[in-house]
C-alpha cells in the first residue's frame, strides 16, 4: 500500500493525463526497501528469541496481569496435578502460617509478598543468562497452586492440611515449592517426603540405608525439643524433622542465633545425624568442601530461613541476626549441593513483609527460589547428557 507522501509524489508528476514513469520508479524503490528492512528487523526478532528473548505477544510487564508466582498458571484444584497433560516440574504453594512465631509475627504475609516480587523476574524470558559464571538455563515448567487453607488459631489443623498438599504435590511426581509462613511448616513438609518411598541417597551410613538428606540455611538451629508444651513452633521444627523415618541426616549452614538453642540442643543435633556449620565455618571450609558434606546422589530437600542471610540485604523477617550469608554464598550453595543429586523439595521461610517495605527481603527470596529452579532443571538435564557434574564458567565463591 502506497503512503500519502508517495501517493502526493505521483500527483505533482503528473503532466497533462500522462504518469512520469520516474516517480513510480522511486515508489517501487522505497516500497522494496521499506519490505527489506522490516525482514532484518523479523530476523533480528526471532534471533533475539532463539537466545531467550522476549517471547511474541503481549509485553506482559511486572506490574501487569494476574499475580501468581513468576506469572506462571494457576491450578486450584491439587488433584488435577495427577491428571494434567503436560506434568510440570515445580508447583509453588503458599503456606501463610505464622502462629509458631516466638517474636514477630508477620510471615503470614511472605507468600503473598514473594509472589509479587518474583514478577519481577518474568518479562517472558524462555531462558536465563547469567553474566556472572556464563550458565544459560530455564527455569522449567511451573504451576502455581495457591495456598494451603490455614485455620487462625489451629496450629494442628494448619499443619496438617499443609501435610496432605505437599503430600498432593508429591504424589503427582512434581516437586514442591514451598513459600512460607515460619518456619513451622517444614515439619510437616517433610513429613510428606514419606511418600516418594525411595532412599534419598545412594550411599550407607554405618551399614543403614540413608533416606533423606536436609539440608538447613538458617541463623538459628531450631532444635528446642519442646516449650511450656509447644512441640511445633518454628524453634522445633528441625528437630521434629530429624526425627521423622525417612530422614537420617542433615546439614545446618549459617548457624549463629545467640540463646536460641541452648547448648545441649547443639549436642542432641549432633548426636541425632546433623551436621552444623556457622557461617564463618563455610567461609573458612569454602563452598566445594561444603557442598561434598552431601552424600553424592543424594535426594535432597532444602529449607532455607531468609534470616540465615544478612538483615542488611534481608531485613524484612521476625527475629534477624546480624553476620549472615550473602547472596551470592547461598547462590553458590544452592548450585554446588544441587548439582551433587537431586532436589526432591524446598521451602523459603520467615518472609515477613512488613518489617521491610521497600521490598528489599522479598525480591531476594524470589530470585533464590528461581535460582535453585534453574540449577534443578539443569542438573536434570546435564544427567540425560551426562554433563550434571560440569562446574560454571567461571569460579565459584
Amino acid at each position: 500500500m502506497l503512503t500519502r507522501s508517495q501517493t502526493q509524489l505521483m500527483h505533482q508528476h503528473t503532466i497533462s493525463g500522462k504518469q512520469s514513469w520516474t516517480p513510480l520508479l522511486d515508489c517501487f524503490l522505497i516500497t522494496m526497501g521499506l519490505f527489506a528492512v522490516s525482514i532484518i528487523l523479523s530476523c533480528a526478532s526471532a534471533s533475539a528469541e532463539s537466545e531467550g528473548g522476549y517471547e511474541h505477544g503481549r509485553l506482559h510487564l511486572p506490574f501487569v496481569g494476574h499475580t501468581t508466582f513468576g506469572k506462571y498458571p494457576p491450578l486450584s484444584d491439587w488433584t488435577e496435578l495427577q491428571r494434567v497433560r503436560e506434568r510440570p516440574d515445580f508447583a509453588v504453594l503458599g503456606v501463610p502460617n505464622d502462629m509458631g512465631t516466638q517474636f514477630r509475627s508477620g510471615a503470614r504475609m511472605g507468600p503473598r509478598g514473594i509472589r509479587e516480587a518474583s514478577t519481577l523476574y518474568q518479562f517472558g524470558h524462555k531462558e536465563v543468562f547469567d553474566a556472572d559464571t556464563g550458565e544459560t538455563y530455564s527455569y522449567g515448567s511451573v504451576l502455581d497452586v495457591g495456598d494451603v487453607d490455614i485455620v487462625h488459631t489451629d496450629q494442628a489443623t494448619s499443619l496438617n492440611r499443609t501435610q496432605e498438599a505437599v503430600e498432593a504435590i508429591l504424589s503427582a511426581n512434581v516437586t514442591p515449592i514451598i513459600l512460607g509462613g515460619d518456619h513451622a511448616i517444614t515439619a510437616p513438609v517433610c513429613a510428606a517426603l514419606q511418600v516418594l518411598q525411595r532412599p534419598v541417597v545412594t550411599e550407607a551410613k554405618e551399614g543403614k540405608p540413608v533416606t533423606t538428606f536436609l539440608v538447613q540455611i538458617d541463623a538459628h538451629l531450631d532444635f528446642v525439643d519442646q516449650r511450656h508444651g509447644v512441640r511445633f513452633g518454628h524453634g522445633n521444627s528441625m528437630r521434629r524433622c530429624l526425627e521423622l523415618p525417612h530422614i537420617d541426616s542433615m546439614l545446618q549452614l549459617g548457624i549463629r542465633g545467640v540463646s536460641s538453642t541452648a547448648k545441649s540442643g547443639f549436642q542432641d543435633a549432633a548426636a541425632m545425624g546433623s551436621t552444623v556449620l556457622s557461617v564463618r565455618k563455610v567461609r573458612e571450609l569454602g563452598v566445594a568442601a561444603v557442598a561434598e558434606k552431601v552424600p553424592l546422589g543424594a535426594m535432597v530437600y532444602f529449607s532455607i530461613d531468609i534470616d540465615g542471610l544478612d538483615p542488611s540485604i534481608a531485613p524484612g523477617t521476625g527475629t534477624p541476626s546480624h553476620g549472615g550469608f550473602l547472596y551470592y554464598e547461598v547462590k553458590d550453595l544452592l548450585r554446588s549441593i544441587i548439582r551433587r543429586g537431586e532436589l526432591v523439595g524446598l521451602d523459603l521461610v520467615e518472609v515477613a513483609p512488613p518489617y521491610d517495605p521497600a521490598g528489599v527481603t522479598t525480591t531476594l527470596a524470589a530470585r533464590l527460589l528461581l535460582d535453585a529452579m534453574g540449577f534443578a532443571k539443569a542438573a536434570n538435564a546435564g544427567k540425560n547428557t551426562g554433563h550434571a557434574g560440569q562446574p560454571p564458567a567461571r569460579g565459584e565463591l
